[in-house]
């Protein structure tokens, strides 16, 4: 489960971390009674990404440019999804811009410092631009300091990037969070740093443990429960979308960069899951294996879907589980299975319906997991292990337009 922008800069504001004066627009006559200066910034508030590119951010600096902007994003649906709120925030010019994040890699279970030169990361080729401190004991300000000198930075910048680092640490741990991430991190021409734009990825099982994560897990699923089409897509950490390519993904960022890789390959992307999360109210444990069986037959249940597309990036730690998850859902192939969309008991035919299946890991784990799965006895072309992204979204974008 992740959280608005506004509702992060709430809590980095609380821990320490310097955001920009700014203000909650619940609706465009808000902008009468502004308490920051002109010119600002409005963004909407929405959990998908692209929101610059689809017009959902603009600058203005007179209140009736500010009410005129506001009443267009309100009305703007980015991927499908309108803003309830809008984030209003004072402007900021930046000399440079990096990247900072704490995440938890499950693959060494350990929390892990990013720091990159640059904001805008390629993930699917990182290089030298993304460096990274894995936390191995009891965090100290050593870790953030190593990590700013890993960035290469000099100076004042030093403290003030390590002093950053070590608040976004204090919250991931507070929150029992998934991931903490600053992007940008700009920097002013007196060397003043501000978090421009941050994200945070709230660990399910912590939901229980803590009540103000409880009441925004709760508020989360009331808000994406309101599916026209199926009912349980709202507790999915996803998008609801009516095209003939499913996606299931590892993460948010890879869910909308395959998404949109998808759209600009001439497909049509259909609903989209993200498998770090499960139900957003469930504060039961969960394996990735879990809810990558769940996602499968969800998207399966689908009619319109014909091909389902599988990006994993990063570490599989269990590459031999995830190819026996394939292996069930492919040998349901013209049998009855359970619709993910309907009550547990009840069943339906999927027949000729039932999609193909493309599946992309990005990682030291692709040539495991590719010999796995090739000793599967599928139909042909029912079952496609793939490394290069580009190369699954071409062939996933290709059968859909052979099939009809």
């Amino acid at each position: 489960m992740e959280l608005l922008e506004y509702q992060v800069k709430e809590w980095f504001g609380k821990i320490g971390i310097p955001v920009l004066p700014s203000q909650r627009i619940d609706h465009p006559t808000d902008l009468k009674r502004l308490k920051i200066p002109y010119p600002i910034v409005l963004k909407s508030q929405v959990y998908t990404g692209e929101r610059a590119k689809a017009g959902g951010v603009r600058f203005v600096e007179t209140t009736i440019d500010a009410i005129a902007a506001a009443q267009t994003i309100f009305n703007l649906p980015i991927w499908g999804e309108l803003p309830e709120v809008i984030l209003g925030e004072s402007q900021y010019i930046g000399e440079k811009e990096f990247y900072l994040a704490v995440v938890l890699d499950t693959a060494v279970c350990r929390p892990v410092l990013l720091g990159g030169t640059e904001a805008d990361i390629d993930w699917e080729s990182p290089g030298q631009k993304m460096h990274h401190v894995v936390v191995e004991q009891e965090f100290s300000a050593f870790y953030a300091r190593r990590l700013a000198l890993k960035m290469g930075l000099r100076g004042k910048l030093i403290q003030s990037v390590s002093s950053v680092v070590d608040k976004m640490y204090q919250l991931f741990i507070q929150k029992d969070l998934d991931l903490v991430e600053i992007s940008p991190l700009a920097v002013n021409a007196s060397g003043e740093v501000m978090a421009l734009n941050g994200k945070v990825s709230i660990n399910e099982r912590a939901i229980g443990r803590h009540p103000d994560l409880e009441e925004i897990a709760v508020k989360t699923a009331n808000r994406h429960g309101r599916s026209t089409i199926n009912p349980q897509l709202g507790n999915w950490d996803g998008l609801e979308l009516h095209g003939k390519i499913g996606i299931l993904a590892n993460g948010t960022g890879s869910m909308m960069a395959t998404l949109d890789l998808v759209t600009s390959a001439g497909g049509k992307p259909g609903s989209c899951l993200n498998l770090r999360h499960a139900l957003l109210t469930d504060v039961s444990p969960t394996t990735f294996c879990d809810r990558l069986a769940k996602g499968l037959n969800f998207l399966a249940a689908d009619k319109s879907v014909q091909v389902i597309l599988l990006n994993l990036i990063g570490g599989v730690t269990e590459t031999k589980e995830v190819a026996q998850i394939i292996s069930n859902f492919m040998q349901q192939d013209n049998r009855e299975v359970q619709s993910a969309s309907v009550a547990c008991s009840t069943k339906t035919r999927r027949g000729h319906h039932f999609p193909r299946l493309v599946v992309r890991i990005a990682g030291s784990e692709f040539a495991a997991a590719q010999k796995l799965l090739g000793r599967l006895n599928t139909k042909p072309d029912a079952l496609i292990v793939l490394e290069n992204l580009d190369e699954a979204v071409a062939t996933s974008v290709s059968f859909t337009k052979r099939d009809g």
